[in-house]
């Protein structure tokens, strides 16, 4: 029987935004995707609002396969959720950080109990867990630096098993796109891309 480490355990069981990117490039196949599903995807992940007629247009389809397509790929999995993008900047000033947290130990429980942590803060707008020096990647947006420290004053007073965190404040952002490239899966001349 193979024994999973509670550092891969943990990693499995947190799922990120980008599960759908994740799951382009597993080993294991549940569902074939051809360039038709390739172009519903990146239609509706660039208008979560498009019309059923505007959708199979780009797809290429009449309107009823084209709509049984995306509810396939809805079940599947693939397509996780549907949202709008919010400029937070536009509602008030707020400061963005991105933060690098190492737990002190590395158990199961200490992974869970962070994760649960993090769930339930609502200023954590995204939690990576990764490879390499550090366990999460956190990014953060706060009223202001005041409020992003007793944030993390918080964090640390609850015990969590923090060892060691770095803070990086978000000066400008140059780059921001939740929008994988789909059409960039098919790069290697396949008509088909197998999807856990």
């Amino acid at each position: 029987m193979l024994k999973i480490s509670s550092i891969d355990n943990a990693k499995m069981r947190f799922h990120c935004l980008f599960t759908a990117f994740e799951m382009f490039f597993s080993k294991e196949s549940a569902m074939k995707l051809d360039a038709i599903d390739l172009r519903i995807l990146d239609a509706v992940q660039h208008d979560g609002r498009i019309t059923k007629l505007a959708l199979a247009e780009k797809a290429g389809l009449s309107p009823t396969p084209c709509w049984m397509r995306l509810r396939k790929l809805e079940k599947a999995g693939i397509i996780t959720g549907y949202h709008a993008r919010i400029a937070p900047r536009r509602i008030a000033p707020v400061a963005s950080v991105m933060m690098e947290v190492t737990l002190a130990n590395h158990r199961q429980a200490d992974f869970e109990r962070f994760e649960r942590a993090v769930a339930a803060t609502p200023e954590i707008v995204a939690c990576w867990s990764v490879g390499g020096g550090v366990d999460y990647i956190l990014k953060i947006i706060a009223a202001d630096i005041d409020a992003y420290q007793r944030l993390v004053d918080g964090l640390l007073d609850r015990e969590l098993g923090i060892d060691r965190y770095f803070t990086y404040i978000v000066t400008k952002t140059v780059k921001e796109d939740t929008v994988l490239p789909v059409s960039s899966f098919s790069a290697s001349g396949e008509e088909e891309h197998n999807v856990s």
